[in-house]
């Protein structure tokens, strides 16, 4: 007879901040690679283009729906980097007592919002 333990069922879990965050860290970091990537080497290669290519950059990020994806991808970026140094003091091995990580677990996508605001309004008002 197999005397393994069996992992629990899908159903027993109750979900957390540290999952949503932890799903949230994917999902971020799959968004700048998709569209933040493409994204940088677009503007890299209007740099290298000239001016023309650079106006029309300028143009389409300048758009509502641009203004909407450059806060989106920031969104993403501060967010991902929050959740990341989350992981760095939980790979350090601090962090795993319960109150403690559920506190960083609601903090880390709250402290990315505000990083995120804090960015824009540093762009937007200079």
């Amino acid at each position: 007879m197999n005397e393994r333990p069996l992992s629990p069922h899908l159903a027993i879990w109750r979900w957390g901040p540290h999952m949503l965050v932890s799903i949230l860290h994917r999902a971020t970091g799959d968004g700048m690679a998709l569209i933040g990537l493409p994204l940088l080497a677009w503007w890299l290669g209007a740099l290298a283009s000239g001016p023309e290519a650079y106006a029309s950059f300028q143009d389409v990020m300048g758009s509502w729906p641009g203004m909407v994806v450059l806060v989106g991808v920031s969104w993403a970026f501060f967010t991902h980097m929050t959740s990341g140094l989350r992981h760095f003091v939980l790979d350090i091995g601090a962090g795993y007592e319960l109150d403690t990580n559920r506190m960083w677990s609601v903090a880390s996508p709250i402290i990315g919002i505000l990083l995120t605001a804090a960015f824009w309004a540093a762009v937007l008002l200079k």
